[in-house]
């Protein structure tokens, strides 16, 4: 698996900080080309064959927190995930090409490198012997309020009340804005439930944040920023 801080130049060593979640029900994050698996949709492992929660979405849902939490604090924030909508091209901000919504600051944009590196977060608990769980699923038509016909399939999860840890870490560039950690950590609560099916149960979690330290200037810090310009320097 690859470890993305030791991918980093020596010039920007970044700041890991560990977190890990607690799987409370099933979980069911698939990947359509995997193969070892009798589902439609099975579980998402690594070369080793453990479970894994992609970085990329870690990433994805952390964004969506923080544009909401920055929206909350009266942030001008960019529309992502719409190329054409974010920074520096959206129209709210027209010729203005150095300006970077504090979000895209934070996580980047095609234009504009990422502040803040994931981790795929990965079960190192010994699920060898862990009997593969499927769960049949049906696809409903929105328009008809029915069930398809010839629409049945099947998701891999993990063994529903398994309780698995899955673990990595956040890396922070030291240049990163100091109103990224708080924002993070708030997001992070934000968020209990990852992977497909949340509607129904599956994917809902515990998170343990007990590594990130939050320091009374990380949240004057975040404060500062309420209601303040959003332009990069």
């Amino acid at each position: 698996m690859v470890n993305l801080a030791r991918l980093i130049q020596s010039d920007r060593r970044t700041e890991p900080i560990t977190i890990a979640a607690t799987i409370d029900t099933a979980l069911c994050i698939g990947a359509g080309g995997s193969s070892g698996s009798l589902a439609d949709k099975p579980i998402v492992r690594d070369a080793m064959g453990r479970f894994v929660i992609p970085a990329s979405q870690i990433k994805g849902r952390l964004r969506h927190e923080c544009e909401k939490l920055g929206r909350a604090l009266e942030w001008d924030v960019c529309g992502s995930p719409i190329a054409q909508n974010m920074c520096p091209q959206r129209a709210s901000s027209p010729g203005q090409s150095g300006n970077y919504c504090k979000i895209c600051q934070i996580f980047g944009n095609p234009r504009f490198p990422s502040h803040v590196l994931f981790d795929d977060l990965i079960c190192k608990q010994d699920t060898a012997s862990l009997p593969e769980f499927t769960r049949p699923g049906v696809t409903i038509s929105r328009k008809l309020r029915t069930a398809k016909d010839q629409k049945l399939f099947y998701l891999e999860t993990t063994p529903p009340a398994s309780e698995l840890k899955f673990e990595g870490n956040i890396n922070f560039i030291p240049d990163r804005p100091g109103y990224a950690k708080p924002l993070i950590f708030a997001a992070l609560k934000h968020i209990n439930a990852l992977g497909g099916s949340k509607s129904a149960g599956l994917g809902w979690l515990s998170w343990d944040l007990s590594a990130f330290q939050i320091t009374e200037a990380d949240i004057q810090e975040l404060q500062a920023t309420e209601g303040s310009s959003n332009a990069a320097g």
